[in-house]
């Protein structure tokens, strides 16, 4: 199925919404598009629409937001949010990622979507977001910082991408009350600092 994108991008109000299972198609061919083009020398095995909603359906068991943009009921970009980390001290902060149609980039996607997922993250109860920016991706570093993100750090050569070596921004902005406050029914649950210590040792 080809996907036909209204060229004149800047027409018409983007609509930020849940993504459903209907949204697969189109999400999977921006996500192709970045894998295939964004990447070099590197062999990627295609997502198919049940790798989607599979991972939409576990995302929502989590209560983590899976949002898509639409403009003229067209998806021209989605976002989402998944757990930083796996071990359960880190169950309040999670990590997002954003895609855009190639045709809709520096069209005001982005500034509708990562303040969309950042409002949806700390409504259900997440304390930190966390995201990985290319070094060079300039547009997406100058998204998150007005977004409120702050760099944290500079990973060194961690991506290869166009035949060499790429370093990758860290980013991070607090949700809700960030770290001020324990999280919502800590003591009630009866939790320890020392419990959660605990379940971070391999």
């Amino acid at each position: 199925m080809t996907l036909q994108y209204d060229d004149a991008k800047t027409q018409g109000d983007i609509i930020v919404r849940p993504s459903t299972d209907a949204d697969s198609t189109a999400m999977i061919a921006i996500y192709t598009r970045y894998v295939t083009h964004g990447l070099h020398g590197v062999a990627f095995e295609p997502m198919q629409a049940d790798d989607i909603k599979r991972r939409r359906k576990n995302m929502l068991k989590h209560r983590l937001p899976h949002l898509v943009a639409e403009l003229h009921g067209m998806v021209i970009g989605y976002a989402y949010a998944v757990p930083f980390r796996k071990r359960p001290a880190y169950r309040y902060c999670v990590k997002n990622s954003i895609y855009v149609h190639e045709s809709y980039l520096r069209s005001g996607v982005g500034r509708k979507l990562l303040p969309a997922l950042i409002e949806a993250c700390a409504g259900a109860g997440y304390r930190q977001m966390i995201a990985y920016v290319d070094s060079e991706n300039a547009a997406s570093l100058s998204l998150h910082e007005a977004c409120g993100f702050r760099r944290v750090a500079c990973l060194e050569g961690v991506g290869f991408r166009f035949g060499r070596w790429t370093d990758s921004v860290m980013l991070q902005r607090a949700l809700g009350e960030g770290a001020t406050t324990p999280p919502t029914g800590y003591a009630a649950a009866g939790l320890r600092r020392i419990g959660d210590i605990s379940m971070e040792s391999d």
